[in-house]
């Protein structure tokens, strides 16, 4: 095979109170193109996604080149480290006919990752809840639930999100994110989407990590004014989401009311397949 290109989708992750756990497959990517070459100095980030693999698979490694185009903005907690990884692990794949499959591709991801959150939705589509170690759960997430991303012209490092995270956590707080975290699940497991409402505040992430992206309150207390269903940080950030059923634009205006300069909306729905190989279609110019 001389070259193969793989989709891997954005993904929105944590939803709130699903800290580590729940996550989203989002209507937009990254593709990942994979093939033969020889002398390639790789970042870490490849390097160490391609060694994995190789030990895995039992394997001599082969050498290779690799680039990536699209969509998905870096450190904005939109999952970008993971469509690297994912393509990277499904390029190499491809490439040399190991076949490990989709299942082991994602496990390796996500012990790349530290966390599975981002992982599962990217590798297998929809809404997912995961747990290392253990099987993931996911279900289809209906077209019309519609994603508004409000993207900030900033990074927020994944370590540094994690490095203003207390030691400890208060009962009521936990109490909360438990419920909540749970009530979500359940919605998206019976699209009852009106059951979202109200289910996205949590204790365990979000108020220690606003210092990082100050608005954050006040664009989630915006879109739901303007009719959104809630809002949450996505991953660590700095992209702030709100769901909705109807009323994009009136929710897309109230949130850039908010947003500092040079901020962005994107709006889209969940993708429910997942990485995948490339067709013709998926490429962007």
């Amino acid at each position: 095979m001389n070259s193969v290109t793989i989709r891997v989708p954005a993904t929105t992750a944590n939803l709130g109170p699903g800290y580590d756990c729940l996550g989203i497959a989002l209507g937009i990517a990254n593709l990942v193109t994979v093939q033969p070459a020889e002398g390639i100095e790789h970042p870490k980030i490849v390097a160490d996604a391609a060694e994995l693999f190789f030990k895995t698979a039992a394997i001599e490694p082969i050498g290779f080149a690799w680039d990536i185009e699209g969509e998905v903005p870096r450190s904005r907690g939109l999952g970008s480290s993971v469509t690297v990884r994912l393509g990277v692990l499904h390029g190499l794949d491809a490439m040399s006919g190991a076949q490990l499959g989709a299942k082991r591709l994602y496990e390796l991801c996500a012990e790349l990752e530290g966390h599975p959150d981002n992982a599962a939705p990217a590798a297998f589509g929809g809404f997912t809840v995961a747990r290392a170690g253990a099987e993931t759960l996911r279900c289809e997430v209906d077209p019309a639930l519609k994603f508004i991303l409000l993207i900030p012209d900033f990074e927020v490092s994944t370590p540094e999100a994690r490095e203003v995270l207390p030691e400890t956590i208060n009962r009521s707080g936990a109490v909360t994110s438990v419920a909540n975290a749970c009530r979500i699940t359940a919605a998206f497991l019976q699209r009852r989407y009106d059951l979202l409402r109200g289910c996205f505040a949590d204790g365990l992430h979000q108020p220690f990590r606003e210092p990082l992206v100050p608005f954050l309150s006040r664009a989630i207390a915006a879109g739901e004014k303007a009719g959104a269903l809630g809002g949450f940080l996505s991953g660590s950030g700095s992209t702030i989401c709100c769901l909705t059923l109807d009323g994009e634009d009136a929710i897309t205006t109230a949130l850039l009311e908010v947003a500092p300069p040079g901020s962005r909306i994107v709006v889209t729905s969940a993708d429910n397949e997942g990485t995948r190989p490339a067709v013709p279609a998926d490429v962007i110019p």
